[in-house]
């Protein structure tokens, strides 16, 4: 047992925990918080995420049409279309807040200021953590404001058995704020890749293929048990099952189990990259 108990919480270093003295995260975190925030691209690339994911879904409520009564079409997942957007600018943006100390060998002085890794990634995570939530609730509650005005509009209607959305609903209050967790979990994974990676180009284009070529590949297998399996390993394929408010029997995961999945994938991206980030020098 260590001796300075009284100077803080102290996490045995050595396991495969992470080692984290809580009297020495504090300052990491407004270390990190002044880093994101005297540079212009990260806000740029947040308001970016925002606009894009409300303008994309705005787009998506305008397009579809529900002309048949029980045309079968998830209107709160349409509704909620712009994440699938959105996440791509959330994932360059984690990858920079690495991969950019990295590029320039800033990650050197950081390391030295905070010689205490897993303290530094923790601190990250926090400082990049907050923003993409609150990007995503700004995302989630635009949407399904748009959703709620465009799509009774193209027969969204309660005669066809559409309720107007509403957080007030049930299904739709999970979908949304899950999608807000979606968001902010797409921002770890990309962080560990970050890590693991380190170059910014490669890193990026690596999230990006883990996002966008899943759902690309996964119609061309088939075997359907093969589909299956792979729609409910695709990390943003099984992550979005978290919208899904209709035929919740149907598709190869249910909600939180989707959101579960892509967890695994972020907290397993974040292990790696604090194994490597520890094991590899600067």
């Amino acid at each position: 047992m260590s001796a300075g108990l009284a100077g803080g919480l102290t996490v045995r270093a050595g396991g495969p925990g992470p080692a984290v003295r809580a009297g020495r995260l504090a300052p990491a975190v407004r270390a990190e918080w002044t880093k994101l925030r005297t540079v212009a691209g990260p806000a740029w690339l947040l308001l970016t995420a925002a606009a894009l994911t409300v303008g994309l879904s705005a787009l998506a409520a305008g397009a579809v049409r529900c002309a048949d009564t029980g045309c079968g079409i998830d209107a709160t997942k349409t509704g909620l279309t712009g994440f699938q957007l959105g996440q791509a600018v959330i994932a360059v943006l984690a990858v920079l807040v690495v991969g950019g100390e990295y590029s320039t060998g800033m990650m050197r002085t950081t390391l030295t200021a905070m010689p205490g890794r897993a303290t530094m990634l923790a601190a990250k995570a926090a400082v990049l953590a907050v923003p993409v939530l609150a990007v995503g609730a700004v995302g989630a509650l635009g949407s399904v404001l748009f959703g709620r005005l465009l799509l009774p509009r193209h027969g969204f209607t309660p005669a066809h058995g559409y309720r107007p959305l509403s957080l007030v609903d049930g299904s739709t209050l999970r979908a949304a704020g899950g999608s807000v967790l979606y968001l902010a979990l797409i921002a770890m994974l990309s962080l560990g890749v970050a890590l693991l990676i380190r170059d910014t180009a490669v890193g990026i284009g690596a999230v990006l293929g883990l996002l966008y070529l899943f759902p690309i590949l996964i119609p061309m297998v088939t075997n359907p048990s093969w589909k299956r399996h792979l729609q409910q390993i695709s990390p943003s394929g099984a992550g979005l099952a978290i919208q899904n408010t209709i035929d919740l029997h149907n598709p190869p995961l249910g909600p939180w189990a989707g959101l579960g999945v892509l967890t695994l994938w972020a907290a397993g991206a974040l292990l790696v990259g604090w194994l490597v980030l520890r094991l590899r020098d600067a």
